[in-house]
């Protein structure tokens, strides 16, 4: 757990989040009831849907043929695939981009709600929702991401994580987009669950790690020297000897 927990502390998003969720939480204190509760919670829950969404629709989109979107994507995401223990790769290089995130939301939240509950108590509820409760679940899949990666002893917790994300980076990256320990149901709401005999069908040991891309692409190539990356991803070396 320590190890993990030192990881997260310098990670420039969480380290940015910080004090927002702080304010967040002395709101709720502040101004404590049953609604406030009930927003708290329905953050944290859709903080789950959009972890599935970014990953899977953004994170795993078709790459793009513009080499300059593509480093980002790579930087982003791909990099992490293509060398999964390299804790450089384990977030975007964008810290800000969760801030920018949960203030549109916040400000798309608020504007629906002020509808129905007046600006202020609008603003107050989703403030707490968002930034107390979606950044905790935030927080928390940050925490199972970094422990399936680490190589460290684990206990069962650590474990169950390991084995289910792991599976999507070595067997089948079309399928397991949750990470958050104990969200597999939403995989399986979006028809998108790991089923071992799928995997084995769409396995390419060549290709696993560069998200089905050949591991020679110009583009990967290009996007390798772009952020100084001077070696081949594992795979990638097994089949070119």
């Amino acid at each position: 757990m320590i190890p993990t927990l030192r990881v997260l502390m310098h990670m420039g998003s969480l380290q940015r989040l910080f004090p927002f969720w702080l304010v967040a939480m002395a709101l709720f204190v502040s101004f404590y009831s049953g609604w406030l509760l009930l927003a708290l919670l329905y953050g944290f829950v859709l903080q789950f849907f959009v972890e599935y969404a970014m990953h899977r629709f953004l994170l795993h989109r078709e790459p793009p043929t513009d080499q300059g979107i593509f480093n980002q994507l790579y930087r982003s995401h791909i990099g992490h695939h293509e060398f999964p223990s390299d804790a450089e790769f384990f977030t975007g290089d964008d810290h800000w981009y969760p801030v920018r995130f949960g203030l549109i939301s916040l400000a798309l939240h608020t504007a629906v709600l002020t509808l129905f509950v007046g600006l202020v108590p609008a603003a107050i509820w989703s403030f707490v929702a968002l930034f107390a409760g979606s950044v905790s679940a935030f927080a928390f899949y940050e925490y199972c991401h970094t422990l399936a990666h680490l190589n460290i002893r684990k206990g069962w917790f650590g474990q169950r994580i390991t084995r289910s994300h792991l599976a999507h980076h070595f067997q089948d990256h079309h399928a397991t987009f949750h990470v958050s320990f104990g969200m597999g149901w939403i995989d399986r709401l979006f028809g998108t669950a790991h089923d071992l005999e799928t995997a084995r069908a769409r396995y390419d040991r060549e290709t696993i790690l560069s998200m089905g891309m050949d591991p020679e692409d110009l583009r990967l190539v290009t996007a390798r020297k772009a952020y100084g990356v001077t070696k081949m991803p594992r795979g990638a070396k097994r089949a070119a000897s």
